[in-house]
This record gives structure tokens, C-alpha cells and sequence, in this order.
């Protein structure tokens, strides 16, 4: 195999093997470093702005590598993309005949022996989760791989999916009868037969979780852990590395019971009545909160004594399931399973319930239906660097977001990567030529009343000079409401909001208007990618800081300030800034786009950590007055500037 630099080179095998590639400096520096840090087992911290094309960047030195490696990405999405149209480019462009494969989350894979479980319990099951049962068993009948994603008839959220998958809590393992057919265990056998395995960060901290305990690892030893997206890291870790318990872990270990008593264990009337008492104390444990879905302090909470004469109910249920499942040891797998998440869930709610532990936050969220508990740690630094460590193996991480104000020591020193090498690589983009970025003058402040009312007027005047294809960012659900709402009595363009489809549909939806003005909060922040004239304009209504009154922050701010340190400047303002970047790269995603980006927040010039937020953004043209951004998309319109809107959804940059 040649160097990684030959690859990259004017006459290499990309050069030849990819229609349309041109060597980029910075993508070719950013593959040498790549390289050197996989031959040295080093850690390396990459940021490469957009259009560096950071995925062949280190694509191509681990493929080119004799090593095992993990490539890991922020999304699923992301990592079908990844393994279905980049490697396929990548493997045929330098002639890899190196094995790869895609491996996903236990969830997303079929589980024989609860499908066999279900099967005659109709009684159990609503009239749409038993019609889905029945797609479900037409369908196993003739998928090779078990992924749930192939049929394609059931929605994301399928009240079926649960009945018919696996999680760490129920699966038998060795001792299930479907052990040899089972699909999770074939995707893993095939996982440690290959030479690179594509996954998720949700599934590598999950298993390195379950490393911890001694059971269960689903991903194979490597000697390379590549992660994309890598700012999503520190929180994500954090949420593997905490505990938490909820009611619907509870209803289901309940549901189980009735299975098990209801098809095998007639003789034992009281599962059926254990299992009700503990779903209905888990379910009277969610009803102590508001309908609408919050988060909040479940240490604060736990001050209530409604919420503790609750918290007691849940724990007697618990004793008497363990009681009850005691008695019948031995007599079903099923059933012991089941007694071994009893004895797990009891010793969980005890260390969720204990107000004395330092160094982690309790918090709780719920959802319409349900409550789940969460034990976090304030830092995973000291454990993620001692994983790090041992074995000795290459780490690489990069995305274009991980600096702040010029630096990489927030992310670093959140991940506790003392030793890493770092490179910043700016966007080959001419953002001076492509973008303005517009501050408007005479703004009310973030917390004026009449705010919602000036970020329509704003919203109209940019609407109506791009002719739509607005993106507007919002940094809560309640003002993407109001604007919404507003703009719907005064434009007649497509008016698409988060939350009323799944965010594919959404896309679709604005690409295929030609004209749509697209409202949205954090999910549309990252990871969506519309380029040329689909998308001339984002406005971004305030600088991203984390809500205030978020449990988890909270006790991050009170533990810094124990700590005498500055929580605004060493949490709040990196988080934010981080933030900030990922809204401001939805505008250009290609040497040819052009647009504007409006931050509706006077923050940014009056105030001191203003010049941190405008350093970490890339160099565009600025000014404080609207009418020279109306006046810049207007320049747009023109017909010799016009390009076609033809473009189909992408949930990443394409990076050749």
C-alpha cells in the first residue's frame, strides 16, 4: 500500500479512483497526522471545518493500515451513511479487500426467542401492536440479518418494537434456546472477523459500560477508536457512565411477569399480582409530576414528602417481586431473568435515592407517559483517561466543532487526554467571498418581553429577500412557538416546524418547496447538510447557553464553584460557543454557496466574551445593519447567481 501522502497526491489513487477530487491541503495534513498517530498508538484531537473532508482523512490511513480499527459517529444515521456511500468509495478507490462491517445496538436487531414469546399473548396487546406483530413475523421469515431497518413499514417508535427486541436487562444470553440463531450474536461474530467495525457512540459507551461490569461487550478488542462527530463525546459518555431507572424498565420487568404466569406458570397466581402492584406504583410514581414532559432535581424532589411516601411504595413493590420470583428460582429462564433485573433495579433505586453521594448529580426527566431517574458523574475525565490507557491503542478524535477561542483544552480537558496531540484546521471555504454575518442593531435583550414580536420582523425582512429558504434556529421550544405562529398570518411560504414530522420528512418536505422556511431547535443545530440555493439564510435567535435550570448543569456550576473555579467561563461559554459553531456551519456547505447568518443577539458586541463566541466563528463579512444583509440576498437572486434547487437531503457533508 503507498503512503497516505502518495494517496492524497494530484496523480494518487483518489485523484484517479473518485470523479471530481482535488487535493486539499488541509484534508492531506489532517491524513498524515492520522497516520502518524495510528503507527505511534497516540492520541490525536482533530478539528477540520467544513469541507476539509474529514472522513476520507482518516478513512483512508485506517484502511490503509494492518490494524483493527473502530470507527464510531454521532448518529445512526450518520453511520449507515458512512459504511453504505463513503466506504464503499474509499474501499474501491485504493482496492481494500479489507472486511468491513456495520454493527448496531442490540435494539435494532430482531430477537427470536421474544418474538416466540409473544406470539399467542394477543390479549396483551392493543389492535395496531398486534397488526405490527404480524409484519414483524412475516418478515423474519425471510431477513438474513435480523436489523429491524429493513422493514421499513414500521414507524420509528413502533409500540411493537419493545416486545420483539432485546435489551441488556432481558436478554438470556448463553442460556437463551435461541442463542445459536440469534442475530446479535452473528453481527458480533462477524464484528470480530473484521478488519474496521462502523458503530454509533451510543453503542461504544454502552459497551464500554458493560465492559466495566464484566459482562455483555458487544464490540471487539481494536487497535484503532476513530470518533467523528467527537463533541457529542463528553455528554453522551457521561450518560454510560451514570445510572438510571425508569418506570417503563419497571412496567416492562412487570409485563414479563404476566408472560411467564399467563403461558407457563399457571400454578403461580402471585407473579400476576406482584407485577401489577409494581407497574401501578411506577406509574403513581410519574403521576407526582406535571403532564407536560421537564426535567428537574430529583435530589430537590426527593425533599417532598409525597415524592419520598412514593419512592417507599415503589421499594415495598420491588421487596415483594424479589420475594415472589425467589420462590419460583428455577423453574423458567425467563423468570429468572426477570428475578436478576429485580435484584439490579432494587440496588439501583437505593443509590438513586441516596442524597449523600458526592461528585455526581441526581436529576429526573419525564416523558408523557413515563419518569426516569439519572445518577450522573460531574466528570468522566479521571475514568475515561485511566479506559484510554489501557490497552495501549491509537485514539482519535474530530469534528468540525472542539475549539474554543483558539483552543482545544475544553474538550481535552473534559475527556481527560493529557497526552493528546492536537491540529486545527480551518475550512477551505472563502467565507469572506461566500457569507456575511449580520448582528442587527436595536435588538430587545434575550429576556425582553417584546422579543418574539422583533425576531418576526427580523424573520419577515430576511424571508422575503431570500424568497424563502430560511433556516430560523431557536434555543427554546417556546419561541420557535411564538415566531411560528406569527409568521403563519404573514407569509404564504411553506412554513415547516420541528415537531409536527420526523426531522427526513421535514427536510424532504422544505427541499421539495423550492421556497420553504424551516423552524427549528437543536436538532436541526448539527447535523444537517442543504446545500447551494436550497439555503441562503439562517437566522440563530440568541447565543446557545444551556438553560439555566437544568439539573445537570446546576450541579456542574455549584461543583466548579466548590472548586473555586468560574463555571460562566470554563462550562457555560465553551458549551455555548460549541453550539454557536455547529448552527452557524448549517449556511456553507460547499465552495459554491453564498447566504447570510443573522445572530438576533447584541451579546455578541457588548459584552467582553462576545469577541470568544465571533473568534470561534469563521471569517465572514460582517455588519450590524440589516438592510446590507436584505440587500446581500437580494444580490443572490439574480439570474447568472441563481443554481438549481435540486438537491436531495443529507444528514452530513460530503467529503471527497
Amino acid at each position: 500500500m503507498p503512503s497516505v501522502k502518495t494517496i492524497f497526491a494530484r496523480d494518487g489513487a483518489l485523484s484517479q479512483g473518485v470523479q471530481g477530487f482535488i487535493p486539499r491541503a488541509a484534508q492531506t495534513e489532517m491524513a498524515v497526522s492520522v497516520e502518524k498517530a495510528i503507527n505511534d498508538k497516540a492520541q490525536l484531537v482533530v478539528e477540520a471545518g467544513t469541507g476539509t473532508g474529514k472522513t476520507f482523512a482518516y478513512l483512508i490511513p485506517a484502511l490503509a493500515s494492518d490494524k483493527k480499527v473502530i470507527v464510531s459517529t454521532g448518529t445512526k444515521n450518520l453511520q449507515e451513511q458512512l459504511f453504505h456511500r463513503d466506504l464503499p468509495i474509499v474501499k474501491q478507490a485504493l482496492g481494500s479487500t479489507k472486511k468491513t462491517v456495520l454493527l448496531k445496538g442490540r435494539a435494532n436487531y430482531l430477537c427470536l426467542h421474544r418474538l416466540a414469546q409473544h406470539g399467542g399473548n394477543s390479549t396483551l396487546f392493543e389492535k395496531q401492536t398486534l397488526h405490527q406483530l404480524s409484519q414483524v413475523r412475516e418478515w423474519a421469515n425471510s431477513t438474513k440479518s435480523g436489523d429491524m431497518g429493513e422493514l421499513k413499514s414500521l414507524p420509528e417508535d413502533a409500540k411493537v418494537l419493545p416486545f420483539v427486541t432485546s435489551t441488556v436487562d432481558n436478554c438470556l444470553g448463553k442460556d437463551c434456546p435461541d442463542y445459536d440463531d440469534c442475530y446479535l450474536v452473528r453481527a458480533r461474530r462477524k464484528a470480530l472477523d473484521a478488519d474496521m467495525v462502523v458503530v454509533n457512540h451510543h453503542l461504544f459507551f454502552a459497551d464500554m459500560a458493560l465492559k466495566d461490569t464484566g459482562f455483555g461487550e458487544l464490540i471487539p478488542e481494536a487497535d484503532v477508536v476513530l470518533f467523528d462527530e467527537a463533541h457529542q463525546i463528553p455528554d453522551i459518555a457521561s450518560e454510560y457512565f451514570g445510572e438510571a431507572l425508569s418506570s417503563r424498565q419497571l412496567a416492562e420487568m412487570g409485563s414479563d411477569m404476566e408472560v411467564v404466569y399467563r403461558t407457563k406458570l399457571k400454578d403461580a397466581g402471585q407473579l400476576s399480582k406482584a407485577a401489577e402492584k409494581l407497574r401501578a406504583s411506577a406509574m403513581d410514581l410519574r403521576l407526582q409530576f406535571p403532564q407536560q414532559p421537564q426535567k428537574g432535581n430529583w435530589q430537590l424532589a426527593l425533599d417532598k414528602q409525597v415524592i419520598r411516601n412514593q419512592i417507599d411504595r415503589l421499594t415495598d413493590a420491588l421487596e415483594l417481586v424479589y420475594e415472589v420470583l425467589k420462590v419460583h428460582l428455577g423453574r423458567d429462564k425467563d423468570l429468572d431473568s426477570v428475578y436478576e433485573r429485580c435484584v439490579q433495579a432494587r440496588a439501583r433505586l437505593s443509590r438513586l435515592t441516596d442524597t449523600e453521594k458526592q461528585g455526581v448529580s441526581l436529576w429526573y426527566e419525564t416523558t408523557p407517559k413515563h419518569i426516569i431517574l439519572h445518577l450522573t458523574p460531574l466528570s468522566i475525565a479521571k475514568r475515561f483517561a485511566e479506559y484510554v490507557e489501557t490497552p495501549k491503542r491509537s485514539w482519535i478524535f474530530t469534528s468540525a466543532t472542539l475549539m474554543v477561542d483558539g483552543g482545544f483544552e475544553h474538550f481535552t480537558g473534559q475527556m481527560g487526554l493529557k497526552q493528546a496531540r492536537t491540529l486545527g484546521l480551518e475550512s477551505p471555504f472563502d467565507y469572506p467571498e461566500q457569507a456575511l454575518l449580520c448582528v442587527p442593531r436595536y435588538l430587545p435583550e434575550p429576556t425582553a418581553k417584546d422579543r418574539s414580536s422583533a425576531l418576526v420582523k427580523v424573520s419577515l425582512e430576511l424571508i422575503r429577500a431570500s424568497k424563502g429558504r430560511c433556516f430560523l434556529l431557536f434555543t427554546s421550544h417556546y419561541m420557535l412557538r411564538q415566531v411560528a405562529q406569527a409568521l403563519e398570518e404573514l407569509i404564504t411560504n411553506p412554513i415547516l416546524v420541528q415537531g409536527t414530522t420526523s426531522k427526513g420528512a421535514l427536510l424532504e418536505e422544505y427541499l421539495s418547496s423550492g421556497n420553504g422556511v424551516l423552524l427549528g431547535t437543536s436538532a436541526f443545530w448539527e447535523g444537517v447538510d442543504v446545500r447551494g440555493s436550497d439555503l441562503t439564510c439562517v437566522l440563530i435567535d440568541k447565543l446557545p447557553f444551556a438553560a439555566p435550570d437544568d439539573p445537570l448543569l446546576e450541579a456542574k456550576i455549584a461543583d466548579c464553584k466548590k472548586h473555586g473555579g468560574n463555571p460562566f467561563a470554563q462550562i457555560q461559554i465553551p458549551r455555548a460557543v460549541i453550539a454557536l459553531k455547529q448552527g452557524a456551519g448549517r449556511l456553507i456547505r460547499d465552495t459554491s454557496d453564498k447566504g447570510v447568518l443573522v445572530i438576533c443577539d447584541n451579546r455578541l458586541v457588548t459584552r467582553d466574551y462576545g469577541r470568544i463566541f465571533l473568534a470561534s466563528l469563521p471569517a465572514m463579512q460582517r455588519t450590524r445593519t440589516l438592510d446590507n444583509a436584505v440587500m446581500f440576498l437580494q444580490q443572490l437572486q439574480s439570474p447568472h447567481t441563481e443554481q438549481q434547487c435540486a438537491h436531495e437531503p443529507e444528514l452530513k457533508e460530503t467529503e471527497v
